[in-house]
């Protein structure tokens, strides 16, 4: 069974930083593509990053691009949300998210077929 666990939310100020982590369990990590995606309150799902299951490629929502980054530690089964130049509008909860099949890429929300549960991030003005 693939269990994904978030850590890592919290409350931060404007242009302040943090780190997210998701812990993956119940199949080989290596094999498969992971991402983020963020649910604001009211709001629909965003994409905010992805990175390929060889870790050679990374993708990101454009609200994020140039500020967050997304890594993967295979011998710890983890992936990261490194987010910097944090904005109020960034305020959400994350999610953790991973697709059904082993080496397959993807660039949105769609392709997180398993999600965590979720940690929150507020971004105070």
């Amino acid at each position: 069974q693939v269990q994904l666990v978030e850590s890592g939310g919290g409350l931060v100020q404007a242009g302040g930083s943090l780190r997210l982590s998701c812990v993956a369990s119940g199949r080989t990590f290596s094999h498969y593509a992971m991402g983020w995606l963020r649910q604001a309150p009211g709001k629909e799902p965003e994409f905010v990053a992805s990175i390929t299951w060889s870790g050679g490629s990374m993708y990101y929502g454009d609200p994020v691009k140039g500020r967050f980054a997304i890594s993967r530690d295979n011998a710890k089964s983890t992936v990261y949300l490194q987010m910097n130049h944090l904005k109020p509008e960034d305020t959400a909860v994350y999610y953790c998210g991973a697709p059904k099949q082993p080496f397959t890429d993807f660039g949105g929300a769609y392709g997180m077929d398993y999600r965590g549960k979720g940690t929150l991030v507020t971004v105070s003005s």
